[in-house]
C-alpha cells in the first residue's frame, strides 16, 4: 500500500465546509482517520485520500475542488523537503531536490523534467506523476499536484515565470476556463500527461534569501529518511542539533521540520521517551563545549557562537552550571 503524509490534505476541511459539507463524515466514508484532516504527520494510503477529494467534488457539485484546495496550501507541508527548496539557491536546485526526494512527502508522485513534447527548443517541461498502475488519474489529486507546482514556483520567482500552457490528461468536469484563470496560460486537455510547459532558462533563475548550509543540511536529513515511523526519535533530534549549532538556530521548529513532525508532535514524542528539546540542546551543547574547550584554541565568544549561545556571559553561566567550572578553567583541564 502506497501512502502519503496526511498534510496533503491541508485545506480540505476549510474548503468542504465553505461548501456547506462534512468533511468528516467525507474522510469516514473514504476510509480515512478524522485526524488527518487537522494534522500534517500521518501516513494514510494514498488512494483514500484521491477518493475523499473526488467524492467531495461529486457531492458538492465542486469540479474545481483541487483548484481551491490548492490556495490554501503552502510549501512548508513538505517538512524537511521545503526547508531543501526555500533555501535553495537557484531553481534547477529546486527542481532537483524536489524530483529526488519527493517521495518523503508521498512515493507515488513524482516531479521530473522533459523534452518538449511539441518539439520547442526553448520550452521543457515539467511533469507531474501518480503512480497507480491499472487505475485511471485521480482528477481531484492531479489538479491539486500540479496547481501547487505552478504556486511554488511562483512564489520563488516572485512573479510570472513564463508559464506556456498546461497539459492535462482528462477531460475535467470543471469548465477549461477555471483552469486557465488560475494558471494564467492556456490548457490542453486529454494529453497524455500532466505537464506544465516552461521555458528552458527558467531552471537557472537564481533565488535570493536562501542559505546554503541549511540546504545541505535538509538535503542530508532527506537522504537519511528511513521511513521507520516507529525508531525512537530522541538520537534523531541529537543528531539534527549537532548539524544545527553553528549553521542555524537551534529552535525545535526547525529540528521538527526537518525530522517531518510537527512541533508539538515532537514534544510528545520526546516526553514518551523520558526525556526533552531542551534537555537534548543542553546534553547536546555540553558536550560540543568540551570538545571545543578542551581541542581548539578558538576564543570564547566563537565557541558561544557555535553553541548558538547569544553572548560569552550565556556560555559561562552554562560551564558554571555543568562542571562548576570557567570556560578557562576547563580549557586547562582544571575540572573535576
Amino acid at each position: 500500500m502506497s501512502v502519503i503524509r496526511s498534510a496533503g490534505l491541508r485545506g480540505f476541511r476549510a474548503t468542504v465546509a465553505e461548501l456547506g459539507g462534512n468533511a468528516e463524515e467525507l474522510a469516514l466514508a473514504c476510509g480515512l482517520p478524522v485526524a488527518a484532516l487537522d494534522t500534517d504527520d500521518l501516513l494514510v494510503p494514498d488512494q483514500a485520500v484521491a477518493a475523499v477529494l473526488e467524492l467531495a467534488a461529486h457531492q458538492l457539485d465542486c469540479p474545481d475542488l483541487g483548484l481551491r484546495m490548492a490556495r490554501r496550501q503552502d510549501l512548508d507541508m513538505l517538512g524537511p523537503l521545503a526547508l531543501a527548496i526555500r533555501n535553495a539557491t537557484t531553481l534547477a536546485a529546486v527542481l532537483e531536490c524536489t524530483s529526488r526526494y519527493l517521495f518523503v512527502h508521498a512515493r507515488s508522485l513524482s516531479l521530473t523534467m522533459e523534452p518538449d513534447p511539441y518539439g520547442d527548443r526553448g520550452v521543457i517541461a515539467l511533469r507531474y506523476g501518480v503512480s497507480a498502475p491499472g487505475l485511471p488519474v485521480p482528477v481531484q489529486g492531479c489538479d491539486l499536484g500540479l496547481t501547487f507546482v505552478h504556486r511554488t514556483i511562483q512564489r520563488l520567482v516572485e512573479d510570472r515565470y513564463g508559464l506556456r500552457s498546461v497539459e492535462l490528461p482528462y477531460r475535467p468536469a470543471a469548465p477549461i476556463q477555471a483552469y486557465e484563470d488560475f494558471f494564467g496560460a492556456p490548457v490542453r486537455i486529454e494529453r497524455p500527461a500532466a505537464l506544465l510547459r516552461v521555458p528552458v532558462g527558467l531552471a537557472d533563475r537564481v533565488l535570493t534569501g536562501g542559505d546554503e548550509n541549511l540546504h545541505r543540511l535538509a538535503l542530508a536529513f532527506l537522504a537519511q529518511q528511513s521511513g521507520d515511523e516507529a525508531a525512537a526519535i530522541a538520537p534523531r533530534v541529537r543528531t539534527a542539533l549537532q548539524k544545527l549549532l553553528g549553521t542555524a538556530t537551534p529552535e525545535i521548529d526547525t529540528v521538527a521540520q526537518l525530522l517531518t513532525v510537527h512541533p508539538r508532535t515532537l514534544q510528545r514524542r520526546l516526553t514518551a521517551e523520558g526525556t526533552s528539546f531542551t534537555t537534548i540542546l543542553d546534553e547536546v551543547r555540553c558536550a560540543e563545549a568540551r570538545r571545543y574547550l578542551t581541542t581548539t584554541d578558538m576564543p570564547m565568544s566563537q565557541v558561544a557562537s557555535l553553541l548558538g549561545l547569544a553572548e560569552q556571559s550565556v556560555f559561562t553561566r552554562c560551564c558554571q552550571r555543568w562542571w562548576g567550572a570557567t570556560p578557562t578553567a576547563v580549557r586547562k583541564g582544571k575540572t573535576v
